[in-house]
Parts: C-alpha cells; structure tokens; sequence
C-alpha cells in the first residue's frame, strides 16, 4: 500500500516514467518536471518529451496530483489595484471562496494588494511573487516592463490569467472579465435611449494605463459614430481616486455648463457623484456607472445615477481562482483563452445580489 501511495505521488508510474525518459534520452527528473509543469527544461526538449508521452498513452493521475499538491504545498499567487476601490471587494470574496474549497490539497492562497496604478509597485510585487508561486491571477498595469515580467514567468512554467483587465504584449495563458468595448458601446447607446439624439458628455476616465478603461471609451466612441447630435466635452482621469474625482469632475461641469450626461468608465464615482449632486437638481447630468458597490448603489437611491452596467465581480474573481487552483492542483490548464462575463444593465428597480455570469 505505501509503493503505490508513493507510485501515485509522483502523477505516473514508474515504469511510464522510465520508459518516456530512456526514449528521450534525459533524466526521469526531467521527465518529472515537464509532465508536472515544474522548473525549467528548454522548450525543445519539453516539446519532445510531450510528444512521446502522448504517443505512449500518457494521462495524468488525478488522484495523484492531489497527493503530490497536499505534499508539495503550492501556491496561487494574486495581485490586484484593489486598495481604495470597492469593486475588489467581491473580486476577493470570489478569490478566498474558490481558494478555501481548495485547502483540503494543501494548496495557499498569497495575495498581494496595491492602490492605484504605479508600475514599478506592481513589479516589485510580482517579482517578489515569482519565485514562489506556481500560478498567478492579475490584474495587470498596460506597461511593458509589466508585460515583460509576465512573459517571463510564463517561461518559468507558472500559469498567468489576467484578470479584470488585459494587457498588450503579453500572451497569457487566459483572461478572466468582461467585455470592456461592448460596455462602452452599451454606456452610449443607453444616452441615447435616455436623452434622444443629442448630448454633451463628460468622460470620467479611471486611467489611461489601464487597457479595459481605454476600450471603454474606444467603445463609446466606436456606437456614438451613429449619434450625430452626440459630443464629448472633455475626458477627464481620476486615477480611480474618490477625492480627485470630486475636484476634476466638479471643474469639469464648471467649465462645461452644457454637460447633459456623465459616463463614469471606473472608480471614482461617489467624488464624481458629490460634485455633480453640488448643481441645482434641474441642471444635473445623466449619470452612468459601472458595478453595484455600495456608495453606487446609494447614488442611485438618491436619483444622480440612473444606470450601471454590472459586470458580475464576485465570478470574475472565482472563476479565476478555480482555473489557477484547477492547474496547481490537478495540473489542468485553461481550456479557453478568455472567460467573459456580461456586462448588464441595471436600474434602480432590477438591482439585485450576486449572480452566475454568462461565459460566452
């Protein structure tokens, strides 16, 4: 009973093992390491011994990987802007609940938390991360030197979603979140359903290096090309950040009197709310949002939103959570290259908890 307790740690028999290794040509350690996605081995020889194993009939133990995770203890490593963005807060949720239904394989959880948008942050968290970690679930800063590190741990064997957000120049292995074009594109086709066939529109940017918050609004261009009566009067950033948002967005309506409609594209909305609540209530904008965090919700209570689009922030979370811990665990790669959620619409009076996302 211990051999083959000891047989089934190691994810395939010993004779499989040997055989693939003598066939190859390397170490059974070798071996080992590329059938387990751990350590490094040259792409070359790792496409070799792949080959071979499938040509032998090579499958995987489930049961194996399991006691081979309690043994080994891996880790999921998560980095997130969530510091001051209440929006993470489900993420995370999602995250922790995913994670806990994983302890039982002795699997751990590290997650990392920032605030705001500083690339050499973000980078010395995920180089402090690397090293230890056997998958990571990110919400990534559009940089290349970020895009670089990425690539880089995909090289070390280690699992990459993105998660949130995307990035340019890094392919990872999938993408977790929702459609940030379409949601724009959604933002102002629902102007025009509220307002008719004209607008003055203030732009309230989350951060011009966050690749979702430009979609968003490549978006909204992209749908406002069939709404002649439509202007944007300026696009402002709040860097995700209540009080900034209050002063630019309080500026902007000062120095723009015409503004009829605000698209709130991130963060920041209760400071944006705040100045736009300073107006007298007849000269007050439209005011649309995303997610149903709190100070949201209460805006919307209070008649100064009157729609958000909901992109279903508590799967987003687990839905990456399991695909990491699926990989740790059971060494299960993703099976597509991104799981998207819908962005909904919703009103005051269709607001409701948490529900399953539609992946498409």
């Amino acid at each position: 009973m211990h051999m083959f307790a000891c047989q089934e740690e190691r994810g395939l028999s010993v004779v499989t093992m040997k055989k693939i290794a003598e066939i190859c040509g390397v170490s059974r350690g070798t071996v080992d390491r590329v059938l387990n996605n751990r350590g490094r081995v040259s792409d070359e020889t790792a496409k070799h011994i792949r080959r071979i194993a499938r040509q032998l009939g090579y499958e995987r133990n489930p049961a194996g990987r399991a006691l081979a995770a309690r043994k080994n203890h891996p880790v999921v490593g998560v980095i997130l802007s969530s510091e001051g963005n209440p929006f993470w807060d489900d993420v995370i949720q999602g995250i922790e609940g995913s994670a806990s239904n994983y302890d039982i394989y002795g699997s751990r959880l590290k997650l990392c938390t920032m605030k705001g948008y500083n690339v050499e942050e973000q980078l010395h968290l995920l180089r402090d991360l690397r090293s230890e970690v056997q998958a990571l679930i990110i919400n990534p800063i559009d940089d290349p030197a970020i895009a670089a590190e990425l690539n880089g741990c995909m090289k070390d064997g280690i699992l990459v979603i993105t998660l949130n957000n995307d990035i340019c120049g890094c392919g990872a292995h999938t993408y977790v979140g929702s459609d940030y074009t379409n949601g724009g594109a959604t933002a102002c086709a629902l102007i025009a359903a509220f307002l008719g066939k004209t607008a003055e529109i203030g732009v309230v940017m989350g951060s011009w290096h966050i690749l979702g918050h430009r979609q968003r609004l490549e978006g909204f261009k992209k749908r406002m090309e069939k709404e002649a009566g439509f202007h944007i009067a300026e696009v402002i950033v709040n860097e995700d950040d209540e009080i900034t948002s209050y002063a630019r967005t309080r500026d902007m309506l000062q120095k723009h009197p015409e503004i009829n409609a605000v698209f709130l594209v991130a963060a920041g909305v209760y400071g944006a709310c705040r100045a736009v609540m300073e107006l007298p209530e007849e000269k007050r904008p439209l005011v649309l949002a995303f997610d149903s965090v709190p100070s949201t919700v209460a805006m919307m209570k209070n008649g100064v939103i009157r729609a958000i689009l909901y992109q279903h922030p508590y799967h987003q979370g687990k839905r990456a959570a399991d695909l990491a811990f699926e990989f740790v665990v059971h060494g299960k790669k993703p099976g597509k290259e991104q799981y998207i959620l819908s962005n909904e619409i919703r009103i005051l009076e269709n607001l409701r908890g948490r529900e399953e996302g539609i992946d498409t």
